[in-house]
């Protein structure tokens, strides 16, 4: 009797064992294909690329027409539901020529009706009046309601984009073209951010007694309200309006129309990878620039090229003097620059220096590219059989042109300079100019190209302080980020101080620092 009783206490025993190891078993597979599923999560999520389309940013003083900061101003971007201001450019035109009203019917078709979202989800045969389009677009971006426009004034969309890309190109919108009404996805659809500042002033100032839609915070249609996708309405103090738009080619797209004090300034912005990403960036371009925007408005209208308004053409530049046998002489040209359609630039002379040689055995003077801070050039010999002369005048277009005084105009000069063995003396090569004394710092930024924009417009608003001053970017490293500084060179400290005395009186920020 013990005997089987030990037996079968063998055999619970054995058999617990089983259970337990098959319990292990159980567990250390879930165990390993938890940790299985959390490497594979793990794993998917660095390998997804992060979302970065090409960014293009502009600011522009709507008052005096400059440029005050920009970044890809002309690089082509998708402009997305950005379409839409052009859409309805178009149909203001209607209403101020009386040719429709606000209380107009528009029809619906079939191919109005498929669009993508978003949308109202009209229906073929369905009617909405012309105000209620304008909201619709304005505030749900309705890609249906924005083809019904277009078929009511072209006929088809199609027609109605060959419309809208010829009023860009007369607007001077010249890197612009329209292939749909909506700004839904289409490869041929491009645009740049400078053209959309254009077209965001143009319709400002030809519609002032409709702009005030493109502020529409909330539209009611058949008893749903609908938020305008323009989150900067109500929450960034000025911001009277404009349009934001998404695709995925061109990333979180936005226009905005900032106005405080008198001061009036327009800003773009492609390339955000998220709405709020977006709409920080936008934030901090309005910051940095609208308590130095003027307060004056001196920048002519936007017009169209058909407008019977004659342009001047450039008048052609002198030829230089006959060489003179005892030496180089200095000659003074002046060359014409005339803005394009849609420009507001006004037409001024730029002056650049020619000079004359003698021929005989010469060396070419080999300049490097003018550095942003009119430093002195250093050349470099390198042998020629011929003398004659070069002049080229570097024009930066992403840069608002100052008015400079005769002796202070930018030139870059590419001159042939006779040889030591020739009877006419070579000129010795300038030392550049060492930056010695008390300097200012009046910002710094991300982008070198918005620091440049800051001298310019530091060098407008305290010229007398700073005519003689050497304006330069510095690039500084912090950690993995860079940074550029924007100063001014080869003051006295007295003159340092009366500079940023004068600049912080203009809302920009200023330091001195001895040199």
């Amino acid at each position: 009797m013990a005997r089987r009783e030990v037996v079968r206490l063998s055999l619970r025993i054995g058999a617990l064992a089983l259970v337990g190891l098959y319990a292990t078993t159980l567990i250390s597979s879930d165990a390993d294909a938890r940790s299985r599923r959390h490497y594979y999560r793990r794993v998917v999520h660095r390998a997804a690329p992060s979302y970065e389309p090409a960014y293009a940013s502009i600011v522009v003083d709507a008052n005096s027409g400059e440029i005050m900061q920009s970044t890809n101003p002309d690089s082509p971007r998708h402009p997305a539901s950005l379409t839409k201001v052009m859409t309805l450019y178009l149909l203001f035109e209607r209403l101020a020529a009386g040719k429709i009203k606000m209380t107009t019917p528009l029809e619906v078709s079939e191919h109005a009706a498929s669009m993508a979202p978003s949308k109202l989800e009209l229906k073929p045969g369905q009617e909405i009046a012309v105000e209620d389009a304008i909201k619709a677009i304005v505030t749900k971006s309705a890609n249906d309601v924005a083809v019904v426009v277009a078929e009511a004034i072209g006929g088809s969309e199609s027609d109605f984009a060959q419309m809208m890309t010829e009023k860009a190109h007369a607007l001077g919108m010249k890197h612009t073209s329209y292939h749909n009404a909506s700004g839904l996805p289409d490869d041929r659809q491009i645009t740049t951010a400078r053209d959309q500042s254009i077209l965001a002033r143009a319709i400002q100032e030809r519609f002032p007694q409709y702009y005030h839609y493109f502020s529409t915070r909330v539209f009611v249609w058949h008893g749903e309200a609908m938020r305008n996708h323009n989150h900067l309405l109500g929450n960034v103090p000025g911001v009277d309006g404009m349009k934001t738009g998404y695709i995925h080619d061109s990333g979180f797209n936005i226009i905005t129309s900032v106005r405080r004090n008198g001061r009036h300034i327009i800003a773009v912005v492609f390339g955000g990878s998220t709405a709020r990403a977006r709409d920080a960036r936008v934030e901090a371009l309005i910051d940095n620039n609208i308590n130095v925007a003027s307060v004056k408005h001196t920048a002519p209208a936007i017009v169209e090229a058909d407008s019977k308004i004659k342009v001047a053409s450039a008048a052609p530049v002198a030829a230089p003097a006959a060489p003179a046998p005892a030496g180089p002489k200095l000659a003074s040209t002046t060359t014409q620059i005339v803005p394009e359609p849609g420009s507001t630039a006004p037409i001024k002379p730029h002056l650049v220096k020619t000079i004359a040689v003698a021929p005989g055995t010469t060396s070419v003077a080999s300049l490097s590219p003018l550095p942003s801070d009119n430093r002195k050039l250093t050349p470099t010999l390198a042998p020629q059989k011929t003398a004659s002369i070069t002049t080229v005048k570097t024009v930066k277009r992403d840069e608002p042109a100052p008015v400079a005084k005769p002796e202070q105009a930018t030139v870059s000069v590419s001159a042939k300079v006779a040889s030591a063995g020739n009877s006419v003396p070579v000129p010795a090569p300038a030392a550049a100019k060492p930056r010695s004394g008390w300097m200012i710092q009046v910002g710094a930024f991300d982008d070198e190209g918005e620091a440049k924009q800051r001298l310019a417009t530091a060098k407008t608003k305290a010229n007398d302080q700073l005519g003689q001053a050497d304006p330069f970017t510095e690039k500084v490293e912090k950690g993995e980020k860079s940074m550029f500084r924007a100063r001014f060179a080869g003051l006295e400290r007295s003159q340092a101080e009366a500079a940023c005395k004068h600049l912080k009186r203009s809302d920009i920020p200023c330091i001195t620092i001895k040199n």
